[in-house]
């Protein structure tokens, strides 16, 4: 199947294709789509709460925690397809002919592209934290696991387009770029793992008073 249509596969074709020898989709997309897979469980979690009487005290809370994390999965969703759309960008870049003047820039321009993409993934994944705590304490019991599955794909998403990042970063030139795009990557995994080791803890109590 087309790359363009790759939000558009069965889960199966979209397995099947990520098993191939095809490069497309490849890391920075299963990232992406770990943290579309986050931010489904935890609006569904609110779902599960908005609307339940043992929770009306939190009800409006919930709403708001909803449509945040349902903008970032729409965010996530679609930064799936962007890195297979910068990969695109990459190979077409790298084919030019060798010695081509255009060629080193273009690649250059291909590799900022591609570095910017799974960047974006670690803000989408991070900007998914002020929900889990309210969520974790606060939603419906039966479905406090989801919120601790939530946030081991939000971990694994962000160090995973990590890696994306590093390797992209390794070649590019601009030194400056590099090193902003280093810096934002390595505060976010810290606020990210802060956030995951504070409130998995909570998770496993509620779920140990079940």
């Amino acid at each position: 199947m087309a790359d363009e249509t790759v939000l558009h596969q069965s889960v199966t074709e979209f397995l099947d294709r990520l098993a191939s020898a095809a490069p497309t989709p490849g890391g920075g997309s299963v990232a992406a789509l770990s943290g579309a897979l986050a931010a489904g469980l935890l609006v569904m979690v609110c779902d599960l709460t908005i609307g339940n009487r043992r929770y009306a005290d939190v009800a409006d809370e919930m709403t708001r925690w909803r449509a945040l994390v349902a903008e970032q999965r729409a965010t996530l969703q679609a930064l799936v397809q962007a890195d297979v759309t910068a990969f695109a960008g990459w190979s077409a870049a790298y084919r030019l002919p060798r010695g081509d003047a255009a060629r080193a820039a273009a690649l250059q321009r291909a590799l900022q592209q591609s570095t910017e993409v799974p960047l974006a993934t670690i803000r989408a994944v991070a900007a998914l934290l002020p929900a889990c705590a309210p969520l974790a304490g606060a939603g419906n019991r039966l479905a406090v696991s989801d919120v601790g599955a939530a946030l081991h794909l939000i971990v694994a998403a962000a160090r995973s387009a990590s890696l994306s990042v590093d390797i992209n970063l390794a070649a590019l030139d601009d030194a400056a770029f590099r090193q902003a795009a280093r810096a934002e990557a390595d505060a976010l995994l810290r606020t990210i793992d802060a956030v995951a080791a504070a409130v998995l803890p909570v998770v496993a109590e509620r779920i140990a008073a079940a």
